[in-house]
């Protein structure tokens, strides 16, 4: 059982119709019942102490004036004993400020501002990009870097690439919408197209890293899984002075050819020892996209071998 004093944010704490009671029980399996100001919960005893944890933490949330929603329930369904440790952790942004969803998002959050070498592996949905871009303009406005260095393979274009039309940037825009996306909810459009403009926000192919070193830069490279070993190689040792890089990628999600294989999942087994390299893996309990994504990964995730027709070898 739990009371609330303030009666005025109780309909938005239940949610019309009590949607955000109906989406916990659903969720943790406990029985929730309104009386007045007061809810009475039932079922296991370690979950309704969790469920009564989570109304509280929401209610806490109005009681500062901020919004609680199926989100925000999810989002503290999910957190669990986190929460505390997540109100604490925000990536503040021109636009808005950032907080992770997750215990997996908050340890990569904190990785990716305090560690130099940064990687982020999961399904897709988990944040991981975002988070890598929300970390790169935060440091950016802090002056701890000078740019941001955006760059993704584009293994459906191949040595295509060139002849496809516009000036490069034109060539890998479609390849990194994801990117700018997240640079868009980030800062100000403006604030983008003059940084692009001026170089501090560039976008790198990455068959055209090879040979530079990367200076006062945040780096991030996406979809890292259809890198070649060769490929991750180049672009882990254009890290320069001063310089941070982010590396993302879904290894369920390999477009190499057969028998290639990705420079991701070498660099995981070959850096693994390395103690100022930092690696989180996400998984579909880190999905904070529709609810029905994380169901989707789960079904494929249970169905292993759907995937072994792919282009890339799983036995090299």
């Amino acid at each position: 059982m739990v009371d609330f004093e303030d009666n005025t944010l109780l309909s938005a704490l239940f949610g019309d119709h009590d949607q955000n009671l109906v989406r916990l029980e659903d969720q943790l399996g406990v029985s929730l019942t309104t009386r007045g100001n007061r809810v009475l919960i039932g079922g296991d005893p370690q979950l309704c102490e969790r469920a009564r944890g989570i109304l509280q933490g929401l209610y806490q949330r109005l009681e500062m004036g901020r919004p609680v929603g199926r989100r925000e329930v999810d989002d503290a369904i999910r957190l669990g004993d986190a929460s505390e440790a997540a109100s604490h952790l925000v990536i503040q942004t021109r636009k808005r400020p950032i907080q992770p969803r997750s215990p997996n998002q908050i340890h990569y959050a904190r990785n990716l501002l305090e560690n130099e070498l940064v990687f982020g592996i999961g399904p897709a949905g988990t944040g991981k990009t975002y988070l890598a871009v929300a970390a790169a303009v935060n440091l950016m406005l802090a002056r701890r870097v000078d740019r941001i260095v955006l760059s993704r393979p584009a293994v459906e274009a191949g040595e295509r690439l060139g002849f496809l039309p516009g000036d490069m940037r034109e060539k890998v825009d479609p390849y990194l919408r994801p990117l700018y996306d997240a640079l868009y909810d980030m800062l100000p459009a403006e604030q983008v197209a003059k940084k692009l403009e001026t170089g501090e926000i560039e976008i790198a192919p990455l068959a055209f890293m090879r040979g530079r070193t990367l200076a006062n830069a945040f780096v991030i490279l996406d979809e890292a899984q259809n890198t070649t070993p060769v490929q991750m190689k180049m672009l882990l040792t254009r890290l320069g002075e001063n310089s941070r890089m982010a590396i993302t990628g879904d290894l369920s999600q390999v477009d190499l050819p057969r028998g290639t294989k990705s420079g991701l999942r070498e660099a995981i087994e070959v850096l693994a020892d390395i103690d100022e390299i930092a690696f989180t893996t996400f998984d579909d309990r880190d999905v904070v996209r529709h609810p029905l994504v994380t169901k989707i990964v789960r079904a494929y995730a249970r169905q292993p071998e759907l995937f072994e027709g792919g282009r890339e070898d799983k036995g090299n």
